[in-house]
This record gives C-alpha cells, sequence and structure tokens, in this order.
C-alpha cells in the first residue's frame, strides 16, 4: 500500500500509514482468507493492527506480545505509560483540531438559482404538530407489530447523527431571526471525529485520561462518559449525550480509540507518536465504513459508485474550500427523524420503551440500562437487531412531544414538535421546494397522491425527501432528491478534506478482520460485545 504522506511528514505520519493496513485483532479473530494470530496483546475486544512494521511477519501479529493484564477502563493513575506526553502541539495529527477554521465555518446553498419556497409558517406548525400529517401516531392503530419496519438495522440513523454531530453544529434559534448568510457551524466541515477528540489531550485534557493522556478517559466501569459531580458528561460534543443510543455510540467509539493505542504500543511505536496514529486510524476507518458501509444502504450501491466516480454534480468543493450546504443541513441529513422507531428494546427480550421520555439523556448512565450493540446492528453469531421506522413522512410520538431535557425553555408547544422544527428550519434558511429540485435534476416529481398533502406553492425539501423515500426508495432508503443531496455531500466533504482517506489515499481499505465477507460498522464499533454471548445480557 502506499503512503499517503511524503517526504518530510511528522514521524507518527509517517508511521501511521503502517497501522492503517491493520491486519489482526487483539482478541485473536481473523478475518475471511487471513492467517488466525498465534498470540494476543492487551486490550478489551478486537482493533486494528499494522501491515508490516519492524517485529512482524506479513498476515501475522507482533512478535513477542502476549497477553498482559491492562484491563482499566477508568483512571490509570499506575499505568507504565503515564509519565509520558500523549499529544505533541508542534507536530499534530493530519485530522488535528487545529486545522478547524479560526472563525466558524460557514454555511451556503447546493442550487443557488432556485427560488425560497415560503410557507405560511401555521401551516407548517399544523402539518408537523400532534394530529398534523407528520405525526405516526394515528396511523399506528392501522399497523400490525413491526408492520412500519424497514429493511436496515434501528441503529443506522443514530449512526447518521454521530455523523451529523461531527460535520455540523449550527446554535442559531429555531424560529429564525438570523440571516442566512450570518449562519455559522461550529463544527469543522469534516468528517474528522472532532465531536469525540475536541481539541485532543492538549486542548481538551478533561476528556483524557490523566494516568495515560493518550486514551480517552471513561466512566469507572467503562460503559459511560465521564462526568462531574452534577453528572454532566464530560464529552467532546454535549448532543452526543442526549439520549442512550447515541451515548452507546460515543462510548463504543472511545473504546476502539482506547483499543488502537494499546495496539499501538504493543507494535513498538514511540509514546509519543501513539496518540496522534490512533486518531488518525479511527478517522480513516470510520470514514471508510460511511462510504462503504453507511451511504450504500442509505442510497444504493450505484449512487455512491456514481458519485465516487464521477464526482459531484452539484456539490464538489476544492480542497479546503468545504462547507455546509443547507439543502443538507436542515432537510435531506434530517431523514433520519423518520427512521426512529416507536419504541425500542435495550437487551434481547427486554421492555419496548420509546426513545424519549424514557431513554433520554444528559446523566449518568447505569448499568441496567445499558444497550446490548446487538439490538440496534446485525451482528453476525446473534439474532438479528431490530428495525428502522420505515420512511414514510410520518415520526413517532415521541419525537412529536419532545422532553424539555432535549428543546429547552419554548415560546410555544409547538416548538416541542421535530417535525415542527424541521419544517420551520427548511422555511427560515429559504430552501426551495421538493419539486424544484426535482425538476433541476431532470428527475420527475411525486404526485399529489404521493404527497398526502396540498402545499399551496410546493413542497417543503424535507418533507418532500422522506415522502420520496417513502414512494421512490420504498421506505427503505432515499429517492433521487434525497439520495443525491446526500451522497454529493458527505463524498465532497471527504474529498474536500487534504486529511482524509479518498483524499490522500482513495484506493484505501480497512483490512482488520470481520465477521462477514466484508468489513462494516459492527466490526468497529462491537468488537468489545461478545457474539455468542448469552441473550438477555447487556
Amino acid at each position: 500500500m502506499s503512503t499517503p504522506l511524503g517526504a518530510g511528514a511528522c514521524p507518527h505520519e509517517r508511521d501511521v500509514n503502517r497501522l492503517l493496513g491493520a491486519e489482526r485483532a487483539l482478541d485473536g479473530d481473523a478475518g475471511p482468507g487471513e492467517h488466525p494470530p498465534s498470540t494476543e496483546v492487551p486490550g478489551d475486544g478486537e482493533v486494528p493492527g499494522d501491515g508490516t512494521p519492524t517485529g512482524r511477519t506479513p498476515n501475522g501479529p507482533p512478535t513477542g506480545v502476549g497477553r498482559g493484564d491492562n484491563q482499566q477502563v477508568g483512571s490509570a493513575t499506575s499505568h507504565p505509560h503515564g509519565s509520558r506526553v500523549a499529544a505533541r502541539d508542534h507536530c499534530l495529527s493530519p485530522v488535528r483540531a487545529v486545522d478547524r477554521p479560526t472563525g466558524a465555518a460557514r454555511y451556503g446553498r447546493m442550487f443557488r438559482d432556485l427560488a425560497p419556497l415560503g410557507t405560511d409558517p401555521q401551516l407548517l406548525i399544523r402539518a408537523g404538530g400532534d394530529g398534523g400529517i407528520c405525526a405516526a401516531a394515528a396511523a399506528l392503530d392501522q399497523l400490525n407489530t413491526g408492520g412500519d419496519d424497514a429493511t436496515e438495522a434501528a441503529g443506522w440513523p443514530f449512526f447518521g447523527q454521530l455523523i451529523a454531530h461531527d460535520i455540523t453544529a449550527d446554535r442559531s434559534p429555531v424560529t429564525g431571526g438570523v440571516a442566512v448568510e450570518s449562519l455559522r457551524n461550529a463544527r469543522a466541515p469534516m468528517l474528522n471525529l472532532e465531536m469525540i477528540y475536541s481539541d485532543g489531550p492538549v486542548g481538551s485534557p478533561y476528556l483524557f485520561d490523566l494516568g495515560d493522556p493518550a486514551k480517552f478517559l471513561l466512566g469507572p466501569d467503562g460503559g459511560d462518559v465521564p462526568r462531574n459531580q452534577q453528572g454532566v458528561a464530560l464529552i467532546g460534543d454535549p448532543r452526543n449525550d442526549s439520549h442512550i443510543f447515541v451515548l452507546s455510540l460515543h462510548v463504543a467509539l472511545l473504546h476502539a480509540h482506547n483499543r488502537l493505542v494499546d495496539l499501538l504500543r504493543a507494535d513498538g511505536l514511540p509514546e509519543a507518536d501513539v496518540f496522534d496514529a490512533a486518531r488518525t486510524a479511527l478517522t480513516w476507518h470510520y470514514q471508510w465504513t460511511v462510504v462503504h458501509d453507511y451511504l450504500p444502504r442509505l442510497v444504493g450501491a450505484p449512487l455512491v459508485r456514481q458519485v465516487l466516480a464521477e464526482g459531484g454534480r452539484w456539490f464538489a468543493p476544492e480542497p479546503g474550500q468545504a462547507y455546509i450546504p443547507l439543502e443538507f443541513a436542515d432537510a435531506a441529513f434530517r431523514y433520519g427523524h423518520g427512521q426512529i422507531r416507536h419504541t425500542y428494546r435495550l437487551v434481547e427480550g427486554g421492555p419496548a420503551v420509546p426513545v424519549f421520555p424514557d431513554l433520554v439523556g444528559f446523566g449518568p448512565l447505569p448499568a441496567d440500562r445499558r444497550v446490548d450493540l446487538a439490538q440496534l446492528f446485525d451482528v453476525p453469531g446473534r439474532p438479528p437487531a431490530q428495525r428502522a421506522k420505515r420512511l414514510d413522512g410520518r415520526l413517532p410520538a415521541s419525537l412529536i412531544g419532545l422532553p424539555e431535557q432535549v428543546t429547552g425553555a419554548v415560546d410555544a408547544a409547538a416548538y416541542r414538535s421535530l417535525a415542527v422544527r424541521d419544517l420551520l428550519r427548511g422555511e427560515t434558511t429559504g430552501l426551495p421546494s421538493g419539486e424544484a429540485v426535482a425538476r433541476l435534476m431532470d428527475v420527475p416529481p411525486l404526485t399529489a397522491d404521493e404527497l398526502e398533502q396540498t402545499w399551496p406553492q410546493g413542497t417543503p425539501l424535507w418533507f418532500y425527501i422522506l415522502k420520496e423515500a417513502e414512494h421512490r426508495g420504498a421506505g427503505d432508503r432515499l429517492g433521487p432528491v434525497g439520495g443525491r443531496i446526500v451522497a454529493e455531500v458527505l463524498i465532497g466533504l471527504l474529498r474536500a478534506d487534504p486529511a482524509s482517506y479518498l483524499h490522500r489515499e482513495p484506493d484505501w481499505a480497512p483490512r482488520l478482520p470481520a465477521a462477514g465477507a466484508l468489513f462494516g460498522l459492527a466490526d468497529l464499533l462491537t468488537p468489545a460485545v461478545s457474539r455468542d454471548r448469552p441473550a438477555g445480557t447487556a
């Protein structure tokens, strides 16, 4: 595999490429066609290894590495590496937070020549409120159990939520009052896991283990993030503490980073380079999973292949010039709200409860409220996970009446509805109608019967994309308008990021052991989940 970094790179940058060709896991599992390692290294699950560094043989583990007893997940004051510095401010990772814009990143438009739709806000509030066209509660009586299940597993919209938190943070009021050109994105427009790393051990030391600052600090038993004495999460993005599912994915990524640190040390990487190399490795695997596992499920593999081969027709920023299109942030990438189930089980055989208020976050996560990730994602050797809700333009009751912990104080009860907030957001940012975008893309617009709602001048883009998914994507994936927006933006952001795998080495692919035929998100997030664990255990 060719190195993605040229001469003159920092030492860890020259070393990290070997990690990105990983071929083994700490727990000894070998992927399809690979030789199982003959020894194991300390850790709490499988992690990527490197290619053929000093002390290794091809397709094999590091020589002289055996099972250790470093199983700590919280404080590690006696850790042998605790006196080392995990990061330096003169030679940081290619995904370092210092690359963040000195001012807030900007938003922009994909379809600059299309006029804003302009819908009466009261019509939007009626459509998105309790009893409106966007409320799924009235339809439940017409369905059998599981009658609105989609094909894909229930965890995928929550992974989409993580991606959204990684690339966007718009803190302007839901009711508008801020000029579009004044909107600022508090996130860099990069899929760089800024939501977990923040400013790294130097800039955000409270996220990392004081005794071993190359690793993330975790809660006392490793199942939660650390919290202050009032229960407030010490976390890279507070939005990732909003409910149990997104928090669980966040914690799984912290564990994945810590496992990478163990492996890099076992491979003999200099201690000063370990943190940056582990960060780059995790980021590249996350980016590759977005392109090759997440997007094909959401928009279809043919569209992904087309955008990779031909580039974006409507979104193709130059390197270093990326921005977040409003049509993406305020419409297409809010698709996941329509995939949230009415109820969820945390463990096999457990009670089914709604996300809100039952699974709201913003407080310590006790052991009896932990989610088995195999309930959210299909894990080989385990029963099929719960499925996501079909995309049909309707949201479950738990999202039509969000709790105050999520929305904060609101001026009107209608603003507790996520559907109302989505519809008003598109109006205040001046988005075009779904029909206008379809015609621009030369896609046949939805019919009035398919939309099931009369809109005077055209259909709000967010609602249009959900109904398009219902009728043009069988409720399982986005249709041609929504799919094109999402695929072009996510792939375009990666291509515009000089540190991403798609920019540096587009043919790179993980060589991590995979439980199935191909490496996927479940292999990244659930290595610590025993795939033959007895049912009903968390």
